[in-house]
């Protein structure tokens, strides 16, 4: 699987969170619970100060056996205290494009990248979803490195 080396700018999430691990049998279903609050909940069209419509999928928080995801946006500052703010930092990347069905191309590609002998740092790994064409997303995957 191909990818670039980037450097990016520190950027500022706000979202939904929760903890799981790869090893947690709800994961799917946790994560899946936090795209619909995102969207049919209605926190999407709650965050303020959003730089762009592109979704985030945040990982972070990295424990031995656990990290904590964030569905939301990049924003210019912080205002919403009821919702997660994360910083994902400053740094060097390896960027992965893929495109098809939104699901099934992300989870082919986190499949890959896991398999890969990366010198990552996990400090703030994510998606970035260029468009909300289900069946024929643009996502960016960014894997923190040392």
């Amino acid at each position: 699987m191909n990818y670039e080396i980037v450097n990016l700018e520190e950027k500022i999430i706000v979202g939904v969170s929760v903890t799981t691990s790869n090893e947690d049998p709800k994961m799917g279903e946790k994560i899946g619970k936090l795209w619909v609050d995102l969207y049919q909940g209605g926190v999407n069209a709650k965050i303020k100060n959003k730089v762009n419509e592109y979704a985030i999928g945040l990982y972070s928080d990295y424990k031995e056996d656990s990290y904590l995801v964030t569905a939301g946006n990049e924003v210019s500052k912080s205002e919403n205290s009821e919702f997660t703010t994360k910083i994902i930092p400053a740094g060097k990347y390896a960027k992965f494009s893929v495109h098809g069905h939104m699901e099934t191309a992300v989870a082919k590609a986190w499949g890959e990248i896991w398999k890969m002998d990366l010198d990552r740092s996990f400090t703030g790994d994510f998606e970035e979803y260029l468009n909300s064409d289900f069946e024929n997303a643009d996502i960016d995957i960014y894997i923190a490195l040392k």
